[in-house]
Order: C-alpha cells, then structure tokens, then sequence
C-alpha cells in the first residue's frame, strides 16, 4: 500500500472510535492526556501504544514486533500488521491503546 493508502486506512480505523481525533499532517498520530498513541510513520507503518504486557500479548497473537520508526524502536508501540485489515478489530485496538495512555499521569 502507498502512503496515502495506509492514511485513508488510518483514517477509517479512527473515525470508527468517536472520542479519537487523528492530529499531524506530515505525521499522523493520535494523543491523549499528553501522551501519543497511535502513529503512522513516514514508511507508512501504524503503531498502537500499549502496556508492556498488552504489547507481548498482541505481538504473540498477530505475529508482528515493536514499531521501528526513523530507523529507532518506538518503545511501547507494537507494528499493526498489513495483514490486519478488520476495522472494528483495529477500532477496538486503537481504544485500548487509548484506555492505556489514559491510565499514565498526565504530561
């Protein structure tokens, strides 16, 4: 998928979670309480932020690693998978990782 592709999928997968507001322009990305925590990289990869013990759980699930963007792992986040394409299964996703930041003190 191009770019613009993984964006309009992004963008499909946040319009399904009515509390979430997609924000960046040449970086789209998701914040709560001063926290990130979604984000789609320059690669076109989407990461969801998540506890550590979530992070293992869906890792093992889908298959899938820690999110490496700018060539630096992004502690906490776990690659989505391209084979991943259930919007409400990724909705339900992204409103987990939104529960988590909501759960860390605010910046």
């Amino acid at each position: 998928m191009t770019f613009e592709e993984r964006l309009i999928f992004y963008d499909s997968i946040v319009a399904l979670c009515p509390n979430i507001q997609r924000k960046g322009k040449t970086m789209p990305y998701t914040s709560a309480n001063g926290h990130m925590f979604s984000l789609l990289n320059k690669d076109g990869e989407l990461g969801f932020r998540y506890a550590k013990a979530d992070q293992e759980a869906f890792m093992k699930k889908h298959n899938t690693t820690i999110l490496m963007s700018h060539g630096a792992v992004m502690k906490g986040y776990v690659l989505i998978p391209e084979s991943m394409n259930d919007f409400n299964e990724l909705a339900s996703c992204l409103i987990k990782s939104l529960d988590y930041v909501m759960s860390l003190e605010p910046k």
